[in-house]
Parts: C-alpha cells; structure tokens; sequence
C-alpha cells in the first residue's frame, strides 16, 4: 500500500519512517540555503534505500530569469551511471522558457510570490539508492533552497514491484514547416500534397522511450516567432506509436484537444491534469509569443511494453515553423537515461521578448 496517497487511504496505518533532506542552517542561524557557483555540480541529496521521495519543494534566488534553463537538476536511481531525469530546473517544475509564474496543477505547482515557490508530488520509488544533483551552468553563483521529503521502508517493503520515474525534455527551435519555408498562402496550403500527414513523419517529438512502463503527460512550450500561414499552433494532432506502430494507435484531434481545452483559447487555465499556463498573443497577431500548455494523464496513464513514441503535428501536417520545447514524465520498470543528452546550455535559452518576430519568407 506505499503508493496510496488520497484522502480516502489517510487513516491506514502504513509501515514507514518520514524523511526530510533540507538547506536548513545546521549551526541553527538562519542562514537557510546553498550557494551553487558557477559551472559547480552539487550533490543536494543521497539517499539510502528501499524509499519513496514524495514531494520537493526548491526556490532560488537567481541573477536573471534564463537561470531556470541554465540550472540543472539530475536525479539517479539504484546505482544508474546515467540520469534518468536531467532536466532545466524551470522545466522539470512544469513551466518552460526560463519564467516563473503561478499555476497549479495536481504533479505540479508554482507558488506565490511570483511562482518562485516549486513544488513536484510525483512519486519516485527506489530500491536501493536515489542521488539528486544540481548544476549551475550559469555565469554568477545563486542561492538554492529546498526540502526533498520521502518515505523510508523496511527491507521488506514491496518497491520490487515499483517503476523508476523518468524525465526526457526536447527542444526543436525551427521545427522548420513546409508551408512557412514555401511562403504558401493559407488556401495554397489546403491544396498542397503534403496536406496529409497519416504516419506523424515530421512530427515533434515529445517522448521517444523504450521498455517497460507508462506514460503519464508533458507540458508543450511554443514560441511563435514566425508570421506562419494561420498563425494558430492548435491544428496539430497528437499522435501516440506504442510498441513499434508503423501507424499511431491513439490519434488526436488537435493541440488544444490534446490539452483537453477547445476552440482556440486565449485564456490562462489551470485545472489538475490540463490547462494553459502561460499565453502571450497580442490583439493584432493572437498566437504570437510564448505558450505553455499541458496535459497530465493521471487518472489515464499510457500503458507500453516495449517502447514508446510520443508525437505532435507542428501546426496541421507539419506546416509551422516555430520554436518547440517539451518535458515529458515517465516510468520505467529499470532505471536508464530519459532521453538524449542535454544540449548545450546556448541550445536550451528562451528566445529573447524583445526579438523581431519575422513576416514569412515570401511575400
């Protein structure tokens, strides 16, 4: 029964011990935090096991926003020589671009004030050992604060039968659309052959995992910078290979149905497994600037055995050229590296506000 946590199962009485690892000040003053330096990999916690860490809080106090994608965070599990999450710190907390802001969601939440307050509830259970590490990628140290609370068990307790929980963040800044490349209007689009895109080939890609697991959401990070033909980012569908599928057994319907809202929303949005944390379109150009959008399948988790592909159209049949980001949460029977190395730290930086977004290549 260690994985139970609803109100329904508070009363039963589970066999385990509450831990916490915290920056508290261990001289007893007040000086409640770590200073990370530049280009220093620290290691936050190292925990023995059989456990589960159930929640972490962190704030830091940061030179400048783009820190939330310059700082790194890495947890290992069981003696795993890779990490199975390595992720920019603002990304694994549910918001991309390197900001910070309010939301909730039932996994993850930003707090007051400002969204500076980082909460996750995943649950991620081991076995034998969980090492969490911080690096700072930046140029300036900053100051990092944190609680990581969990459960200790017996030797008996059952995590045997427990997955690894896993992290994969991509990033495609030009995903490069047919339609934008071509300088097609609207209507030569609708007409063009590659209007149809049955198999996902040029799909963004969102997750691309094998083994023994399930899937349980991501949030999407789109930033518009190009004046596309029809602007709106929501014509592209999900689409989910489970397996090895040549074609995709779950088929969506478009962007913002696979994040459960519909008709073209315009408004911040937050609900426990879906919502529309950050919109940033103008009167004159609706979709222009940075979107974050997410769909958590908690109640629905996506079931795989062998492997998994996890997709989505940049605009309809991959017609958009923008800049897309994505973490992806997961689990594993085995603990092993989720995802492809991160780029460099010049790779992972939002697009600056103030750049001139650019009309399309063709008049």
């Amino acid at each position: 029964m260690i994985g139970y946590s609803s109100l329904a199962h508070l009363p039963y009485l589970r066999e385990y011990r509450s831990r916490r690892i915290s920056s508290y000040d261990a001289t007893g003053g007040n000086r409640d935090f770590w200073i990370i330096h530049s280009e220093e990999r620290k290691r936050l916690a190292e925990i023995p096991g059989p456990g589960c860490i159930k929640h972490i809080w962190m704030t830091l106090g940061v030179p400048q926003e783009d820190y939330m994608r310059r700082i790194i965070l890495r947890f290992f599990w069981d003696g795993c020589d890779e990490p199975s999450v390595e992720c920019p710190i603002g990304d694994f907390f549910g918001l991309g671009h390197g900001v910070r802001k309010n939301f909730v969601s039932l996994p993850l939440q930003m707090s007051p004030q400002d969204g500076k307050g980082f909460n996750s509830w995943w649950p991620m259970p081991f076995k034998d050992e969980a090492i969490i590490e911080v690096e700072n990628q930046g140029d300036e140290a900053y100051v990092h604060y944190f609680y990581i609370d969990y459960e200790e068990y017996s030797s008996t307790s059952p995590v045997k039968d427990l997955a690894y929980f896993h992290v994969q963040w991509r990033r495609e800044n030009d995903t490069e659309g047919w339609a934008y490349i071509d300088g097609l209007t609207l209507d030569e689009a609708d007409k063009d052959p590659r209007n149809l895109n049955r198999d996902g080939r040029g799909n963004y890609v969102i997750l691309e995992a094998e083994g023994n697991g399930v899937y349980c959401g991501a949030h999407l990070d789109i930033d518009c910078f190009h004046r596309n033909p029809n602007d709106w980012y929501g014509e592209g569908d999900d689409m989910i290979f489970i397996d090895g599928e040549k074609l995709p057994s779950i088929h969506g319907t478009g962007t913002e149905d696979w994040f459960n809202c519909a008709y073209c929303p315009r408004q911040e949005y937050n609900a426990p497994y879906h919502g529309v944390i950050l919109y940033s379109g103008t009167k004159d150009w609706p979709w222009r600037g940075k979107q974050t959008v997410y769909r958590y399948y908690i109640e629905d988790p996506i079931r795989f055995y062998k492997s998994i592909m996890v997709t989505i159209e940049h605009g309809h049949a991959n017609r958009l050229s923008n800049d897309y980001s994505s973490t992806a949460y997961y689990y594993l029977s085995e603990p092993k590296r989720g995802g492809p190395p991160l780029p460099p730290v010049e790779e992972r930086l939002p697009r600056p506000n103030e750049e001139l977004y650019r009309p399309r290549r063709k008049a």
